[in-house]
């Protein structure tokens, strides 16, 4: 064990708070555009809307487990303590928490928009 084992490392703060002001404003905005996204099928009807609203339901989910995700690793890269021994913990939970919501969003519209290429490939065109 090396005597600067619990010694305070000078910027350690650096990687949680660049993650944090990418993961914050990112997830906040992910989450506003995921809230909207039901206006995008207003004029479906019956069995589209129902279809519709199974699918959102899913993706809504997975895109608030995903911001959560994002919040809880922002907290663990600024609750280790900032010791030389978790210098490279922190850094890792750093850059996954601005990767979780940046994931989270990939996952949620790349699975609504191979559902909306399904639903144009099955009426014959885009339009329907």
């Amino acid at each position: 064990m090396s005597i600067t084992q619990g010694t305070s490392v000078r910027g350690a703060w650096v990687g949680p708070l660049i993650a944090t002001v990418l993961t914050l404003p990112s997830a906040l905005v992910a989450y506003i555009i995921g809230g909207l996204s039901p206006m995008a099928c207003d004029a479906c009807d019956g069995a589209e809307a129902e279809r519709f609203t199974r699918r959102f339901d899913t993706a809504f989910t997975f895109l608030q487990v995903g911001v959560l995700a994002s919040v809880a690793l922002l907290l663990v890269s600024w609750g280790l303590p900032q010791t030389e021994g978790n210098v490279a913990r922190r850094r890792v939970f750093a850059v996954l928490a601005p990767g979780t919501v940046l994931l989270s969003v990939m996952k949620t519209w790349k699975g609504s928009a191979s559902e909306e290429g399904a639903r144009a490939e099955a009426t014959g065109g885009p339009g329907g």
